[in-house]
């Protein structure tokens, strides 16, 4: 059952200083707000009603709009535990390409869609000598479990805390309230050649992906 929600709005009074008289424009925005608990799966995100209300942070923003790695830079090097709890360094996987994807979260119907597409495409991008991996806030059990339950074949990584997140600058939807989708494909010598972005289209990243693999 869908949560209940009521409505507010807010005036804002705005003064207009012009000669030789002065005149106050009034604009209105209109809210919904959850006005009990919920949770739902959005593309990928578990949002209760407070992430409607959470104020976006000035750092948020410039997440929105500002990307740290770009096309034709260096891949900054990381180390974060794979789904065995391993550590796994993205320098490790240097002298093959690599189509490195983040994601919102495991068990959620865009992720889940996503990271079975690329299951199913597996044997392409190893045709094209590519490593997959992918990378979200979940800790490794979740993705243990996770890769299991959907038999993936690729390493998954834990980014708790979402600190490789961050530093690649990977924006996020909704005014931060939704993690991003984006994908990386770095070439043998750790270059970054593609940046993939569509959270609503999560299938799309498999095919972008191998059509540039495939005419590289």
């Amino acid at each position: 059952m869908a949560a209940s929600s009521s409505s507010f709005t807010l005036c804002n009074h705005t003064t207009l200083h012009t000669l030789p008289q002065r005149k106050t424009l009034v604009t209105k925005t209109h809210f919904s707000v959850p006005t009990k608990s919920s949770e739902s799966n959005f593309f990928g995100s578990r949002l209760t009603h407070s992430s409607y209300l959470s104020p976006v942070s000035s750092s948020s923003l410039k997440s929105l709009i500002f990307a740290k790695v770009n096309k034709g830079q260096a891949a900054p090097d990381f180390t974060l535990k794979d789904q065995n709890g391993k550590p796994v360094s993205l320098k490790k996987y240097k002298g093959k390409p690599v189509v490195l994807y983040f994601y919102p979260a495991d068990e959620t119907p865009g992720c889940t869609k996503q990271a079975c597409a690329f299951r199913d495409s597996y044997e392409k991008f190893k045709k094209a000598g590519a490593e997959v991996i992918g990378i979200s806030g979940d800790d490794s059990a979740s993705h243990k479990a996770f890769a299991s339950k959907y038999k993936l074949p690729y390493t998954l990584l834990s980014d708790e805390g979402n600190k490789v997140r961050k530093d690649w600058g990977v924006p996020g939807d909704l005014f931060g309230a939704l993690p991003g989708r984006q994908t990386y494909v770095l070439d043998k010598n750790g270059v970054v050649q593609l940046i993939y972005n569509n959270q609503f289209q999560p299938e799309k990243h498999i095919d972008e992906t191998l059509k540039f693999l495939k005419a590289a």
